[in-house]
């Protein structure tokens, strides 16, 4: 019995990783007993694991089966608008709260990101982890939540913008900026950074679904 809670945990976050990995699609059936083969673990973990995604609105239900959810345009409007509001507030806190220790890491970051330049699903991990570390910075553990529930929601984008020719090495001039404004503690100049960042993000989305 102790280990169930374990075991319930890892079947939501493996699951979890592999629609954030591109493994899964928005479009595309989990099956839950190749989710139990594919992961090693039993089936009723799995059955949890996809039940909790589905009140997370990540997985809709089709018929007997679990689908991967898609966003629609006004979706993704409103996804960005939080996003923008809750990250550019985590860059504020961050410059006011974030240990010199965070702040070197997060320039750390950017400057090991250069080396994979014209590598989208690498830079797409990257940038991931760049944004965690920035919510972290902030240190206010309700944000954090809050912002971990808007990426979570990110995964269900099929695509990355950072395949976008040119939006890899413009998003991370925008990181540098980022870090630069939390570097003076300038709350005002990293809010208005990270907002800058997540419009042209949000830009390059519009633009790429335009084009598709």
């Amino acid at each position: 019995m102790g280990d169930a809670p374990t075991q319930n945990k890892d079947a939501y976050f493996l699951v979890l990783a592999a629609i954030d990995e591109g493994v899964y699609l928005p479009g595309d059936r989990l099956v839950e007993s190749e989710l139990a083969e594919r992961f090693g673990v039993s089936r009723t973990p799995v059955r949890e694991a996809l039940q909790r995604l589905e009140t997370q609105s990540v997985l809709v239900r089709d018929g007997r089966s679990m689908v991967v959810s898609s966003l629609d345009h006004n979706q993704l409007g409103e996804l960005y608008v939080v996003r923008a509001e809750l990250e550019a507030l985590a860059a504020r806190l961050a410059a006011q709260h974030a240990a010199p220790e965070e702040v070197r890491t997060l320039r750390e970051m950017v400057t090991q990101d250069m080396a994979i330049l014209g590598n989208p699903q690498q830079l797409s991990r990257a940038n991931r982890r760049f944004h965690r570390q920035l919510h972290l910075a902030s240190h206010n553990r309700y944000l954090i939540q809050q912002l971990e529930m808007v990426h979570r929601t990110m995964a269900l984008m099929a695509t990355t913008t950072f395949a976008v020719e040119g939006r890899d090495s413009m998003a991370l001039e925008e990181h540098s900026d980022i870090v630069t404004a939390i570097e003076n503690r300038d709350g005002d100049a990293a809010a208005a950074a990270l907002k800058s960042h997540i419009s042209m993000a949000y830009q390059t989305r519009l633009m790429t679904d335009a084009s598709g």
